[in-house]
């Protein structure tokens, strides 16, 4: 009997350090298809639930599978039965598995599946820090020649969860928008925000870097450093109307206070950023001024199908707020690195890539 070819998977031990496994390459079955890396990102999430500890526990938790939850490739083998793709086919996957028959599920939201069945890749089943990743063919998302792998990748989870944001309280330009925290996730709610028509782009963030590098990428109009004098400071630069629109990318309850207070009567606000808490005084914050607060957690499918759409039509590339690029050999350096916060958006790129 022929042995089976094997790849380097890279898992997360839960001790901020990377383990490199040597795994067989999957087969696909009915439904399912094989991938072959180009480009996969480091999610915040994987820092703040995963490589420090492992913090869920259970089902939901992370089970000692290849890391990895922002996989895009190419499609180099199809198992039977498949409807829509084939081989040779630029994919994004995203990343969680649903049952596919649930309420949530029906609706495109298998973020929000609660069925046994459910699985995340990168969590549950294995994900895309290997050569290869086994993914269903209903996870997946065209990518079109458009755009790169490394912009695939970013819609895979960090793009898609803001976009979802962003449109529960609709930017255009009308508003002057305010965005708390410049992670990965906030420096994309920056450049969404900016081509969806925001008028005005303000944002905060405890790391100068971080500021630094939403100027650079002419992300912001203008940026702050958090200090004792946020409130003024961003209520100044929005010309002391306040803003229609805030967003919390930052999981901090300063920074969710900021966003709150410096939203305008009438105004919306959305929670993005995942942990922390949250204190307000309601009435004062909210009720009085007559402000909305939602809460958004990742997107659906069809959301995000919709979302490469317009990205291409925008003419943006998710791949521009990559600072750092590494080969799979080093992902031990990437998640240390995204890890400290000093950087951009961290990728693992598997080989040249293909626009």
């Amino acid at each position: 009997m022929k042995p089976k070819e094997t790849m380097k998977g890279a898992y997360l031990p839960g001790n901020s350090t990377v383990e490199f496994r040597d795994v067989e390459v999957p087969t696909p079955s009915h439904g399912q298809v094989l991938i072959k890396m180009k480009s996969s990102t480091i999610c915040g999430s994987d820092i703040r639930a995963i490589y420090h500890e492992h913090v869920g526990k259970g089902p939901e938790g992370y089970q000692n599978k290849v890391a990895g939850h922002e996989p895009c490739g190419q499609v180099i083998a199809c198992g039977p039965g498949l409807k829509r793709f084939k081989e040779k086919d630029r994919v994004i996957i995203y990343h969680i598995s649903g049952c596919g028959v649930c309420n949530d599920c029906r609706r495109g939201y298998m973020i929000s599946c609660s069925s046994e069945h459910r699985a995340a890749y990168g969590w549950q089943r294995d994900g895309g820090m290997a050569e290869y990743i086994l993914a269903e063919e209903k996870d997946l998302v065209a990518l079109p020649d458009e755009l790169s792998y490394t912009d695939g990748a970013q819609i895979a989870c960090g793009f898609g969860t803001v976009y979802e944001g962003l449109e529960k309280i609709g930017i255009s330009g009308n508003d002057q928008v305010l965005i708390t925290g410049l992670g990965p996730v906030g420096l994309a709610a920056c450049m969404l925000a900016k081509a969806m028509g925001a008028r005005k782009i303000v944002a905060t963030d405890t790391n100068p870097q971080r500021c630094e590098i939403a100027l650079e990428k002419k992300l912001v109009d203008e940026v702050f450093v958090t200090g004792e004098d946020d409130l003024s400071n961003v209520m100044k630069a929005s010309n002391g109307q306040g803003y229609e629109r805030t967003v919390d990318c930052s999981g901090n309850t300063f920074a969710r206070q900021l966003c709150i207070r410096a939203t305008r009567k009438w105004g919306k606000m959305v929670l993005i950023g995942e942990g922390g808490t949250m204190e307000m005084n309601p009435s004062p914050d909210m009720i009085h001024d007559q402000k909305t607060i939602y809460g958004s957690w990742v997107t659906s499918i069809w959301k995000m199908e919709e979302l490469v759409e317009r990205i291409v039509a925008w003419g943006i590339h998710p791949e521009d707020l990559v600072t750092h690029r590494f080969e799979l050999e080093q992902a031990d350096e990437a998640y240390q690195l995204m890890a400290s916060g000093n950087c951009g958006k961290v990728a693992v790129v598997f080989d040249e890539e293909i626009k």
